[in-house]
């Protein structure tokens, strides 16, 4: 159930999968990143108090929790979880023994006899300028979303079934079909248009004509060729597959540094020697672009700084803040004082606990402990005529911050006693 009738009324197992919900961007993934002490039915039921931000299938906005829906679909139809299904009627089935549907489970590093025998990569990130380890993330609710871990060579097996239209020709396994050549057809049919926007100079030669969403897949034209592909990401982990049917042709790039740049130069530079265009280095001009991204979101914060009241002090004692707030979707949000200021704790998000530093007015800065989230965020507290607190809204500071926290969707209300 979502929070309109109509449009619980009307969804389709399709449109759990093809980002046209009305929901915003990322709407509720805070349920379940970072990792949650939710169950993924809880996360699933509390979507219905999410608000929608659009009329249904009117706009495409990228959203993780109607997968979950969907994984939950396939359990309620299967009988079995979502990882035992794709573990059995995929991966198992194609030979994919280094792969994996729970990321628990697959970056415990456990080997199919179960022996824990560990063979995964660490996990980087960029903090500070700096790159550095990350924790990995340990969380199964969004399994169905971004829990399939993987190995370059199941990679290659599970792209050759895709390219041969579910036919299954692979060494070790059983000859036969995954699924229907019509169901190739299905994945790749465009259902939601997508909005093009002009390149940066850099990557002008890539412009595509048109873009949508299909089913679990990005549908796009370069240089005149229909090519089918998919980011994924996590904590420390970036990857990109994409497909180009008419070449037969299939690239996987599985990276351990959060870096986009780097699985889009290695990903075209294989397209451009596949379709004999001249070598263009790749590489400089993603990092060209990377850097003028992090200088934008660089300087929107300093501009935010300098336009600061550095003089101003909060309405209330600190003390005024503090309470047990919630939120219809998400839930409770501490706010604690004590002889060092205003500190803030998510009920079900451990990883979501820091200080909240004052930054003018009655707005404060929420600081996270774990400084790897990258995700600080401002929290503006309302009033009511009395000096009581009405309710408070969060923001990201920075236009990097992962859509996945998304504070912005948050009205947080004290609870009153």
């Amino acid at each position: 159930a979502l929070s309109d009738p109509y449009v619980t009324a009307e969804l389709t197992v399709r449109d759990l999968l093809v980002h046209r919900s009305g929901l915003s961007l990322g709407a509720g993934d805070l349920l379940w990143w970072p990792a949650s002490t939710l169950t993924r039915a809880e996360t699933v039921e509390r979507l219905r108090r999410l608000p929608l931000a659009t009329s249904f299938r009117s706009q495409y906005a990228y959203d993780n929790v109607l997968y979950m829906v969907a994984g939950e679909v396939v359990e309620a139809v299967s009988g079995q979880t979502w990882e035992a299904f794709v573990q059995t009627r995929i991966l198992d089935r194609l030979g994919m023994a280094d792969t994996r549907a729970s990321v628990g489970e697959g970056l415990r590093g456990e080997t199919a006899a179960g022996d824990g025998a560990a063979n995964v990569s660490a996990t980087y990130a960029t903090v500070d300028g700096r790159t550095v380890p990350v924790a990995v993330f340990d969380g199964e609710n969004a399994n169905p979303a971004a829990g399939i871990t993987s190995t370059a060579a199941d990679m290659a097996r599970w792209m050759t079934v895709l390219l041969d239209s579910g036919r299954v020709a692979l060494p070790g396994v059983a000859a036969g079909r995954l699924f229907s050549t019509a169901t190739t057809t299905q994945l790749w049919a465009p259902v939601t248009p997508i909005a093009v926007r002009p390149n940066p100079p850099e990557l002008r030669a890539l412009q595509a004509q048109f873009r949508a969403y299909a089913l679990g897949f990005n549908v796009a034209d370069l240089r005149g060729v229909k090519v089918v592909s998919h980011t994924g990401g996590l904590p420390g982990f970036v990857s990109q597959l994409t497909l180009v049917p008419s070449l037969g042709l299939g690239v996987a790039v599985l990276t351990n540094g959060e870096s986009g740049a780097a699985f889009q130069s290695i990903t075209q530079a294989v397209l451009d020697a596949a379709m004999g265009v001249p070598p263009t280095d790749w590489a400089a001009a993603y990092q060209t672009v990377a850097a003028r991204r992090a200088s934008a979101a660089a300087t929107t914060v300093a501009r935010a700084a300098a336009s600061r009241d550095s003089l101003s002090e909060p309405s209330l004692p600190l003390a005024g803040y503090a309470a047990t707030y919630t939120d219809p979707w998400y839930g409770a949000v501490e706010v604690g004082s004590d002889r060092n200021g205003l500190t803030v704790r998510f009920a079900h998000t451990p990883l979501l606990a820091g200080t909240l530093e004052h930054w003018q007015h009655d707005t404060f800065v929420a600081r996270w402990a774990d400084r790897t989230l990258r995700a600080d965020a401002f929290v503006t507290f309302a009033l009511n005529p009395d000096g009581t607190v009405r309710e408070a809204r969060m923001q990201a500071v920075s236009p990097e911050t992962d859509f996945s926290f998304d504070f912005q969707d948050l009205l947080l209300t004290p609870q009153r006693p």
